[in-house]
């Protein structure tokens, strides 16, 4: 590992003092460079260009003053220029000085977190060696032609294909699009409603659809949640789990669907509980199959330990929000985060859960691209004619409708069917 690179300097420096045109153009800055004379000669060319002159000898030794003897004098800057074969290298020479940089800074940091080593610190350092990653990257922003030419390739070669991860749930699809890459979307309920089973079936779906769906687990074990998706697909009752009591038609079934779960791309976890081993084992995942189709889902919002104390839970809240739906940006994946409800919309004669109900609301409805709430009559009214009958309520979509999608939720089996009662009432 090299950890600086004297001839890369030289070579860019030289390219400069060739032709001054080229220093509006490097991407390297004098935290960069390794040898001390190399920085001073480039504060001098900076100095230089800041006051309207043209980079040459001339002017750098001018600006250098009497610190020319300490970088060599003028016959150095002459052999650095004379060093340079072409100026079209630069772009190469920069990306070996920047190598080196990167070399070094890594070096830095993991010595630095060797000497006290803890969770924050590990992910301090994570975040750091990513950031590495993106120094020299050319980050020029596309033209809106440039947009205006990706929008009519995709509208002419789509196929009619989402852009977003299917779950097989039709009308929810149809509203949504699928969960949309980058989108932070959540799904809230009082406790018992069905809030980990939705996020199972739609964890089945989206592996049936060929994606990769993480669940982080904050209140159950995997294999708790492994038998509650056992059940779902093959329509075992769940209750039978506690006594293991199944009969013949139960193994038969959970033979096959333990077979074809075992196809699916399906990660669980539950021992991350903080923010910072959350977003660390997401971006490992993404960053070791970057052409799957990604989903992470976690459950649930209000156990997630978050990366800094504060002294009011709100503000804890908004943080986790706000840090995972970067991380959703960042990743270019759709994540689902669960959340629960205040007792106040309990009080109410319509118990039907609007956006003041988030408990612990915080930044969630702002960072938020799609809100949705689930919603069961059976669970306040057991005589009532709609059992079985789920309510799925969007309440917030930044870039569609909201509305509701009403369908049937076989509580014993923990499954969610579309069909005829996957209907959907468009709010705007």
């Amino acid at each position: 590992m090299k950890l600086e690179n004297y001839e890369a300097e030289v070579a860019v420096l030289g390219a400069v003092l060739l032709d001054g045109s080229l220093f509006q153009q490097i991407t390297v800055q004098e935290e960069h460079f390794y040898f001390a004379k190399h920085k001073t000669i480039y504060q001098a060319m900076k100095q230089a260009v800041s006051q309207g002159e043209f980079i040459d000898i001339v002017v750098v030794t001018t600006f250098l003053g009497q610190a020319i003897e300490a970088v060599g004098g003028t016959t150095y800057l002459l052999e650095m220029a004379e060093s340079v074969a072409s100026t079209e290298s630069i772009t190469q020479h920069e990306r070996l000085m920047l190598d080196a940089y990167r070399n070094r800074k890594t070096r830095e940091y993991v010595l630095q977190y060797a000497t006290a080593p803890n969770e924050q610190a590990l992910d301090r350092l994570i975040q750091r060696l990513q950031d590495f990653q993106t120094i020299g990257v050319d980050k020029t922003e596309k033209t809106t032609y440039d947009y205006l030419l990706e929008i009519t390739d995709d509208m002419c070669f789509s196929d009619g294909v989402s852009s977003g991860l299917l779950t097989t749930y039709g009308e929810l699809d149809a509203m949504t699009g699928g969960f949309q890459r980058g989108d932070l979307i959540i799904i809230a309920a009082r406790p018992s409603v069905g809030k980990t089973a939705f996020s199972l079936n739609l964890a089945a779906g989206i592996c049936k659809n060929g994606g990769t769906a993480a669940i982080f687990s904050l209140e159950m074990g995997t294999k708790q949640l492994l038998q509650r998706v056992i059940s779902a697909e093959g329509l075992i009752n769940s209750q039978k789990w506690r006594r293991m009591t199944f009969s013949q038609r139960d193994y038969e079934h959970a033979l096959r669907a333990i077979g074809e779960i075992a196809d699916w791309d399906l990660r669980i976890y539950d021992q991350k509980r903080t923010v910072q081993e959350i977003r660390a084992t997401i971006r490992k995942l993404v960053y070791k199959q970057p052409t799957k189709k990604h989903v992470a889902i976690i459950d649930y919002l209000q156990l997630i330990t978050p990366a800094v104390k504060m002294n009011r839970r709100d503000l804890e809240i908004g943080e986790i929000t706000r840090e995972l739906k970067l991380l959703a940006m960042e990743l270019n994946i759709p994540i689902v985060l669960l959340s629960q409800l205040s007792r106040g919309v309990d009080s109410r004669q319509d118990k039907r859960p609007m956006m003041s109900d988030l408990r612990d609301s915080g930044n969630i409805e702002q960072d938020a691209d799609v809100i949705a709430f689930l919603y069961r009559d059976d669970y306040y009214h057991r005589d009532t004619e709609q059992a079985e009958q789920i309510e799925i309520i969007i309440g917030k979509q930044r870039n569609g409708p909201t509305g509701t999608v009403r369908m049937k939720f076989q509580q014993e089996y923990g499954r969610f069917e579309a069909g005829k009662q996957d209907k959907v009432v468009i709010s705007r």
